[in-house]
């Protein structure tokens, strides 16, 4: 190869880094036990194109929320991140920071709605003051200001922001608790949001209201969100990417209405199947076979659908198969993939 198709090489991948507002590349990170190392989330390629929604979707268990930490470099012990690269933006590697770097990123430029919204308030401090006590970490200028945005926010998430304010968290449904955490990973404007199944608390009318807000949030402010759910049905109506994650690893990826219309891994095909139809037969849906991947589905050397899979072989059994492209962006890991087209 000529320096000349080297050098528009790099500024291709150099370009295509740009247009992402997170690259994560080989990200691996194990839990430690007493007999050893179990691996959660295992050579994970991911990207995030700047101003889409990503949804992420899998069973519980299966590694996704252990992802998300690990882009935002905060998994704690006894999980460790064991390789990768994440860059923001193209360019700073979330993994190389110094603390300090990363402390100021999370919540300014990254939002981050846990799954469990008590989780990240403090049972002691109103929310009120807990919006100060974030606005003076990261060293906001107008605290007024800030409070005032609080304000729109939580009204535009339907909630009677004064007396949120004044509130503390156990005061609070738990509903109410998971708006004030979208609210949180808003107020400082951040560009990245990540979402760890933060509409579950909320009954179907409140969970369709919120997404709705989400949407209309992410178009006015260009965000960048991934989605983490195990409601296919949800993944569908906001995201325009989807992930298909399995045992720690992505076994299927692409836009969203590709995937779901024509799903090609048979994890994927055993989701949708899985989900009751509003019209006809309710027990027309077929639940996944075999249980939820555990340590020990981790620790297999083949494929980790093997046990579960309609289609296995031999050789499946063996080896692992690799994420690779089957139509245009959309990729799939999966030896059978062709047999798996034609059923």
């Amino acid at each position: 190869m000529s320096d000349t198709s080297t050098v528009n090489t790099e500024n291709t991948f150099k370009d295509q880094e740009q247009k992402m507002a997170i690259s994560a590349r080989n990200i691996n990170v194990v839990y430690a036990t007493p007999t050893g190392d179990i691996p959660a989330v295992r050579n994970v390629d991911i990207d995030l194109p700047k101003g889409s929604i990503t949804g992420i979707i899998g069973e519980s268990g299966s590694g996704k929320s252990t992802l998300i930490m690990a882009i935002m470099n905060a998994v704690t012990k006894p999980g460790k991140i064991t390789s990768g690269s994440v860059l923001l933006n193209g360019e700073n590697d979330m993994l190389k920071l110094s603390s300090e770097k990363q402390r100021k990123i999370r919540g300014k430029e990254i939002g981050f709605v846990f799954q469990a919204a008590q989780n990240s308030l403090n049972p002691l401090r109103r929310i009120g003051q807990q919006i100060l006590d974030l606005g003076r970490a990261h060293e906001v200028n107008d605290l007024r200001k800030l409070i005032n945005y609080a304000k729109k926010l939580l009204i535009r998430l339907g909630l009677d922001a004064d007396r949120v304010l004044a509130s503390y968290q156990h005061e609070l449904s738990g509903g109410m608790r998971q708006r004030v955490g979208i609210m949180f990973s808003l107020v400082l404007n951040a560009n990245i949001v990540f979402l760890d199944e933060s509409t579950t608390a909320l009954d179907m009318l409140s969970q369709a209201s919120v997404l709705e807000i989400i949407r209309e949030l992410q178009r006015e402010k260009n965000l960048t969100i991934a989605f983490v759910s195990h409601d296919i049905g949800v993944i569908a109506d906001l995201s325009e990417r989807i992930e298909i994650f399995y045992a720690g690893e992505i076994v299927e990826e692409g836009k969203t209405s590709e995937v779901l219309a024509c799903p090609k891994h048979p994890y994927t095909k055993g989701l949708i199947k899985a989900i009751p139809k509003i019209s006809g037969d309710i027990d027309a849906a077929e639940p996944l076979k075999g249980s939820s991947p555990d340590y020990r589905t981790f620790k297999q050397k083949g494929c980790l659908f093997y046990d579960r899979c309609p289609i296995r072989t031999d050789s499946c059994r063996d080896s692992r198969p690799e994420l690779n492209i089957t139509n245009r962006d959309h990729k799939v890991a999966c030896f059978r993939v062709g047999a798996n087209d034609r059923d």
